[in-house]
């Protein structure tokens, strides 16, 4: 798919960009930014509100993701057409910081989690395949609502540790600039954890992450559940950490 090279593209040079020293903003500039980039921060919380299940209330998700954009401001200089792309990480990524500081997932839902999770592998291990959404719910004894539930977290706790491994990925040395030679391999690196997903699974992932929209979005579009596309999300972005850490 053509959009795989764009995405590919999109991080490589907003990363190489940013890694470039920053030109310092004036009050009124940042100001000005803030307000032009707030409706990014509103679309970014939006997404991640269906996927934390109220955790944090949204008046201040949208506070710590206006904090990670005036980071990201900070750290990028003037924006340009690819501000976007890393102002969008640097959000995502502010956000599920202080999901993580709070220890959002209250022990008894982890640990609830954590079985339901063991209970899966092993109703996989017997099937010798991946069951599917109406096995787990019967194998398992759970209610459809429990399972939408496991998959939602599922989904925000991989979600977070791939974001961290983008991070590391297209921005390899902290606030310094990548070489041509590093944006080419970050390039590269993304086209192939992209291209090795199935025609569903990209498309899951293009409409998440590219097109910013929420899993009950995406499931209206795609015709499924939103447990199921939670769970193609998780798919493929087990498969892409894979080849983003093995790159």
């Amino acid at each position: 798919m053509a959009y795989i090279e764009q995405y590919a593209d999109s991080y490589a040079e907003s990363y190489g960009a940013a890694g470039s020293t920053p030109a310092a903003h004036s009050v009124a500039d940042e100001q000005k930014y803030l307000l032009s980039y707030a409706p990014l921060v509103k679309r970014i919380v939006r997404q991640l509100n269906s996927q934390i299940a109220g955790a944090i209330d949204r008046d201040d998700m949208e506070q710590i993701g206006l904090m990670g954009l005036l980071e990201a401001l900070r750290r990028y200089g003037v924006p340009d057409g690819a501000f976007g792309s890393y102002a969008s990480l640097r959000i995502r990524g502010a956000i599920l910081d202080e999901l993580r500081r709070q220890d959002w997932r209250p022990r008894a839902v982890r640990q609830h989690s954590h079985k339901l999770r063991d209970a899966v592998r092993e109703l996989t291990r017997k099937l010798g395949r991946e069951p599917d959404e109406r096995e787990i719910i019967d194998g398992l004894g759970i209610s459809a609502e429990d399972y939408q539930a496991y998959q939602l977290d599922e989904s925000a706790e991989m979600m977070a540790s791939f974001d961290e491994v983008l991070q590391d990925t297209v921005s390899p040395g902290g606030d310094s600039a990548p070489s041509p030679e590093d944006q080419l391999v970050m390039r590269r690196s993304l086209a192939q954890a992209l291209g090795g997903l199935d025609e569903r699974e990209q498309r899951v992932v293009q409409m998440y992450y590219e097109f910013e929209l929420s899993y009950k979005e995406i499931a209206a579009v795609l015709d499924l559940t939103d447990a199921r596309v939670c769970q193609l999300n998780k798919a493929a972005l087990n498969k892409m950490k894979a080849v983003l850490q093995s790159a």
